[in-house]
């Protein structure tokens, strides 16, 4: 019993606190003297003569804070007095002691409309007084972030408030400190993840209405939201899951569907949330992705291969299409300046040249050109002994083969001879042909003896000297 009647005595003075911040002239005593001050102050303000309007103001809001009951004038009024004082104030405990003055106006104000000391027109619910109290602090805290640099954890105090207070009915200036102070409490751990989120979706949830309904500031409250959402980008990627952002970002893809970037944002953000591979959405912007990315990936391919034939030619040639394949590379070698570079497109465009159309002499001339190009380089002579090696066959009788195979074994040598890198290639057809060369008894027929110099004849047109088989 004791611990309730002082709780009843706590409240009282509460109340007669709040009381006295709320007084009216209203059939006082002092209600002609409060109006007169009242009168003067306030033609005062008019003319600017704010140091005159101070003095009345003093006085007026003293008697009656509230004036008559149904105007915050007083209030209002004081704040801007004190601002001008502020302005003109170089002391820095002064300022703050002006700070502290129109804070106190600012909380003074939303208790008296909490108490209903003020009467609102029109008003027969507690919730407009309400939101009237949310607006009140949602203006303080609004002088608290840009004007006064308030503690930040003062400053969320009040506008957690005026958003709870005011729901549908605050304003969106409201939202661009609301966004920065709830990312930077929650990066220090202020504030937890389920008051994060809560406060985070009831913001969204009075923005997105206000976007459809307030036809006056509807633009101001898309370009708030969009503000607070950046702001807290971060943090909401650590206190939603898949759910919330498939509602959040479903109206963002509708309208963007037909922008590529958006989209890939869209499923790329999806994703990281944790919304599964076989989830609806993540189907649908998915697929609408891919043909942005098929599109996309055409386009840069293109645009690639206009400027570098090589490519072009190094797809036609895994796509079977030799014949174009090799004219890519011919436009691509004419282009190159750089030796290293033009030396592998020579050699590219000599493999398909002795591969896949069957041009020996125009394939040995490329390589020919592309060891040239870089030195110490053996590919391109394992690549002419291997044209040596197959045409070997069409050179005529078996003397003219097995010359042919002398001048591929040539190659092969001279290869792993300046490439080290090549030599268990060479070796390996080295070994494979050395059984093909010419047999002595055939060389003695012919009147050729070992170590002499011969014109292997056909195609190939080289000078071997003369190894015969064992």
């Amino acid at each position: 019993m004791k611990n309730l009647f002082l709780l009843f005595i706590v409240s009282l003075i509460t109340i007669n606190i709040a009381l006295s911040q709320c007084e009216n002239w209203v059939g006082k005593d002092f209600e002609e003297d409060a109006k007169n001050a009242h009168s003067i102050y306030r033609q005062s303000m008019k003319i600017k003569d704010y140091k005159l309007a101070f003095e009345y103001w003093e006085q007026v809001y003293k008697m009656a804070p509230a004036a008559d009951g149904k105007r915050d004038y007083h209030y209002w009024d004081g704040i801007k007095l004190y601002q001008d004082l502020m302005s003109k104030e170089s002391d820095a405990a002064k300022k703050k002691e002006y700070v502290n003055k129109i804070l106190s106006l600012y909380d003074a104000m939303a208790d008296c409309y909490s108490h209903k000391g003020i009467t609102l027109r029109g008003c027969s619910t507690d919730s407009c007084y309400d939101i009237k109290v949310g607006y009140v602090l949602g203006r303080k805290a609004y002088d608290m972030f840009y004007t006064y640099k308030s503690p930040y954890t003062d400053t969320y105090k009040d506008l957690k408030k005026s958003v709870e207070l005011g729901g549908n009915g605050m304003e969106y200036i409201v939202l661009g400190p609301l966004g920065f102070i709830l990312a930077d409490l929650y990066k220090k751990g202020t504030v937890k993840n389920d008051e994060a989120r809560e406060l985070i979706e009831k913001v969204q949830n009075i923005a997105e209405y206000n976007i459809e309904h307030d036809k006056t500031y509807g633009k101001y409250w898309d370009q708030a939201l969009k503000r607070f959402d950046a702001d807290l980008k971060d943090v909401e990627k650590n206190v939603f899951d898949c759910a919330f952002f498939k509602k959040k970002l479903r109206p963002m893809y509708e309208q963007n569907k037909d922008v590529s970037k958006t989209v890939k944002y869209i499923l790329v953000t999806l994703k990281k949330q944790g919304c599964p591979e076989d989830d609806p959405m993540v189907k649908e912007v998915d697929a609408t992705w891919k043909i942005y990315a098929a599109d996309f990936n055409k386009k840069l391919k293109d645009s690639l291969e206009r400027t570098n034939p090589a490519l072009a030619g190094n797809r036609l040639a895994k796509e079977g299409n030799f014949q174009e394949a090799a004219q890519k590379y011919e436009e691509a070698i004419k282009m190159e300046t750089e030796p290293n570079k033009k030396a592998q497109f020579l050699y590219a465009l000599a493999s398909i040249q002795f591969a896949h159309l069957k041009q020996y002499a125009k394939a040995r001339s490329n390589a020919l050109k592309a060891a040239s190009l870089k030195k110490g380089w053996g590919k391109p002579y394992i690549l002419i002994g291997d044209m040596y090696s197959k045409s070997a066959k069409s050179c005529g009788d078996s003397w003219n083969q097995r010359l042919a195979i002398l001048a591929a074994l040539d190659k092969y040598y001279h290869a792993k001879s300046i490439d080290a890198s090549v030599a268990p290639q060479a070796n390996k057809r080295i070994n494979s042909f050395s059984k093909s060369k010419p047999s002595q008894e055939d060389g003695f027929m012919r009147g050729f003896k070992t170590g002499q110099v011969v014109n292997t004849g056909c195609w190939i047109g080289e000078k071997v000297k003369l190894r015969f088989s064992k």
